[in-house]
């Protein structure tokens, strides 16, 4: 069963459906512990690092609203889909968390669907964010069997101009949040989540991420801006990207901070504890003001991407009269 990546959607039968392919979260504070031992099955994450992250979920009630917020972004594109002439199912699957993976691909397999999109929910692309979800797949394919849809896959889309409209959008919305004496010399700082330098060093995850930062700075007409790193939850031995963004706040001392959580497509625990809680734990020590931008989630420009994405990989509408 071949992973099939086509810069070209017209290669091969039509698509079917759209299937969201996600990471997931835990969704009661029952399903903590379950979901982190999926996450980090065969990773050497120290035991400290695991609590503290059973701890961060439980600081936000137990459970993280990624999976409904997923579900809103399938409606929105679904909804989207259907106005433009392309009513496909759209469907989510989660690495981590139901519905998995395999249950998506169960769904769409039980309506017939014999050749889908999908969407991996990461701008930047490494290991981590693009390989693993991708192998996944097929795996839950292989389980499957022969009624398993074929998962195809677009080109990155991360400096889409959609996709950057929509982050400069949420943005100005968090500089508008700012005193207005300081907005125009607020630091601007675009986060995404830390990886192994090995990691980098094999993947365009870095080389994307600064391109989206970059357009995304021109669309916000700022010439200053950086990228910082959160969320690292390897090894304290190994090397990891850098630098982190509480570092970057602390520096600052005094002034003012927009943190643009560029490499999360909506709030989860490490947007909404990493940079809500520690993050701005720091800026506070530090006295700086800071605010964080939303992420792109179900902004109609980020709908608008995937569904511009799509719809050269389905049916066409059928014949009217």
């Amino acid at each position: 069963m071949a992973i099939q990546l086509s810069n070209d959607p017209l290669a091969g039968e039509a698509c079917g459906a759209v299937m969201l392919i996600g990471f997931g979260g835990p969704t009661e504070p029952g399903e903590i512990r379950p979901f982190l031992d999926r996450v980090l099955a065969g990773r050497p994450v120290p035991r400290d690092r695991y609590e503290a992250v059973v701890h961060h979920y439980e600081v936000l009630g137990g459970r993280s609203p990624y999976n409904d917020l997923t579900a809103r972004q399938a409606l929105a594109l679904r909804e989207m889909l259907a106005r433009a002439g392309a009513g496909v199912p759209v469907v989510v699957g989660l690495r981590n968390a139901r519905p998995f993976i395999e249950d998506a691909l169960r769904d769409l397999a039980a309506r017939g669907v014999t050749r889908a999109l999908g969407l991996v929910l990461a701008a930047h692309r490494c290991e981590a964010s693009w390989e693993r979800y991708r192998a996944d797949v097929e795996e839950a394919r292989a389980r499957i069997g022969a009624a398993a849809p074929a998962i195809v896959y677009p080109p990155p889309w991360h400096a889409d101009p959609r996709f950057i409209a929509a982050v400069a959008d949420r943005t100005r919305d968090a500089i508008a949040r700012l005193a207005s004496a300081d907005r125009d010399g607020a630091e601007l700082i675009f986060t995404a989540h830390s990886i192994p330098l090995a990691m980098a060093a094999r993947a365009p995850y870095v080389a994307q991420l600064e391109e989206s930062a970059a357009l995304a700075a021109v669309a916000l007409g700022r010439a200053r801006w950086c990228v910082g790193y959160q969320s690292r939850s390897g090894s304290p031995r190994d090397p990891w990207l850098e630098p982190d963004v509480v570092a970057i706040l602390r520096e600052l001392k005094g002034r003012a901070a927009v943190v643009v959580p560029i490499g999360f497509l909506c709030d989860h625990v490490e947007v909404l504890y990493d940079l809500d809680v520690e993050a701005a734990a720091a800026a506070r020590d530090a006295g700086v003001a800071m605010v964080r931008a939303a992420t792109v989630g179900d902004h109609p420009r980020f709908i608008e991407m995937m569904a511009a994405i799509a719809r050269p990989y389905l049916a066409p509408p059928p014949p009217q009269g």
